[in-house]
């Protein structure tokens, strides 16, 4: 399911080594944005991330991590972060500084994006490590659970989408 949502471009992101910006630096990308966790079960997603990135990169495409210990499997600093990224699943995709995606306190963008809904029409807080959203350059929201892998046909067909309408 996608609807289009509030403009994400003026939230404010900080990188991995402290950087300040904003989605703005992406605004025309499709962008692929999964909340990630380093001890989690489902990190090896980190691979078929890092490819969807390099198979569709040079066409406006970035997937950006934002890595969170929400569900108590993230490494504690960001350098660590940056480093397991790296290391072990040659991440080259932006990677972001940890942040909280539930609760009173979750990061703005969060806030926004948790308001979508999944393909079921439910939506609300984010399930575990590694839930995807999926946005359009139009700003259109497609959501998905943590366990559909990032090839997932549904993932690629909502990425292909948003570079047509962005070749159009």
């Amino acid at each position: 399911m996608t609807t289009k949502p509030a403009d994400l471009s003026a939230i404010d992101i900080h990188t991995l080594k402290g950087e300040a910006t904003t989605l703005d630096s992406y605004a025309g990308d499709v962008k692929l944005i999964v909340n990630v966790a380093s001890r989690c079960g489902l990190a090896p997603q980190y691979e078929a991330l890092e490819e969807l990135q390099r198979t569709y990169g040079d066409r406006g495409f970035t997937v950006l991590g934002f890595p969170s210990n929400e569900f108590l499997q993230e490494l504690g600093s960001d350098e660590a972060i940056g480093e397991y990224c790296s290391a072990t699943w040659g991440v080259t995709f932006p990677m972001f500084e940890k942040i909280r995606v539930n609760g009173r306190n979750r990061h703005p963008l969060y806030k926004i994006l948790t308001s979508f809904p999944y393909a079921n029409g439910k939506s609300g807080r984010i399930k575990w490590n590694f839930e995807k959203f999926v946005v359009s350059p139009s700003g259109e929201v497609s959501r998905f659970m943590p366990t559909v892998v990032p090839d997932d046909p549904q993932i690629i067909a909502a990425i292909e989408r948003g570079l047509a309408s962005k070749e159009a």
